[in-house]
């Protein structure tokens, strides 16, 4: 882990119960920021802050639909209230599956685009009014299939091109306001659920990681690091960035194409 000290900074980390974002929430606990984080399911944010207690700073938690934008803008106005404002942000709630287009559902579609891009946009126009001024940093966590085509991830491609495209929107209309936002694109990270999904068989899983320059799958801790770079003085003159976090995956990463006889596995969410 990266020697930065936040202490006495606010975090909030939307989606911050599971998986990488909860790794990021560890990170800055780590760092002795005091941590808020949300997730629509209550029983997750339980044990997201008693993990995150147990690194000896102060965490907080509270239970919210990103597609809610009341519910939001609600939960959001307690952790500042709680914390008494807000240093930094990460927004990373996410819905995945594997789908091709042509079998997809009207909804299953409009679900990804809720949870990611819908969701995403909620988060930022709840923060804004609570961020630190000048000096707070936003970092949304994309994905790869941002820039990267990928068959079955239709809904993700669009969602988080969108994701994307806000981030660099915000970096010129906040800009002026002192705050910084950037994403952050991870690449196959070895305890996160999309590796699971993509690479179910240990075989294309080994293949994967050796296609990439430097041998090995990220991990929570790597994203975590960059988060902690980017919402550091370090990066004061750091805004609209696209970063991806991935061993250089991107530039060996095959197009991935399913099967059209798979059909739409999830398609139906």
């Amino acid at each position: 882990m990266a020697s930065l000290d936040f202490s006495g900074k606010r975090v909030l980390v939307a989606g911050g119960t599971s998986g990488i974002n909860l790794g990021v929430a560890e990170g800055f606990a780590k760092a002795s920021a005091a941590v808020f984080v949300f997730s629509r399911d209550a029983a997750k944010v339980g044990a997201a802050v008693e993990r995150l207690s147990a690194h000896g700073g102060r965490a907080g938690g509270g239970a919210a639909d990103v597609r809610d934008m009341g519910a939001v803008e609600g939960v959001v106005a307690r952790a500042a209230a709680e914390m008494g404002g807000l240093d930094v942000v990460i927004s990373g709630a996410a819905g995945n599956f594997l789908a091709l287009v042509n079998g997809m559902s009207s909804n299953a579609f409009r679900t990804v685009m809720e949870i990611d891009l819908l969701g995403t946009f909620h988060v930022m126009r709840a923060v804004f009014p609570h961020l630190t001024k000048p000096g707070a940093s936003v970092v949304n966590i994309t994905a790869p299939q941002s820039w990267r085509a990928m068959s079955g991830q239709g809904h993700v491609c669009a969602a988080k091109a969108g994701v994307d495209q806000l981030t660099r929107t915000l970096a010129l209309e906040w800009g002026h306001h002192g705050v910084r936002i950037n994403s952050v694109s991870p690449g196959p990270i070895a305890d996160s659920g999309g590796v699971a999904r993509l690479y179910s068989d240990e075989a294309a899983l080994e293949r994967r990681r050796a296609s990439i320059p430097l041998e090995r799958l990220g991990s929570n801790e790597d994203i975590a690091n960059m988060c902690l770079f980017l919402a550091s003085d370090m990066a004061g003159y750091v805004t609209g960035a696209l970063i991806p976090v991935d061993g250089g995956a991107g530039l060996t990463m095959e197009a991935m194409r399913l099967d059209p006889r798979i059909g739409a596995r999830g398609g139906n969410a």
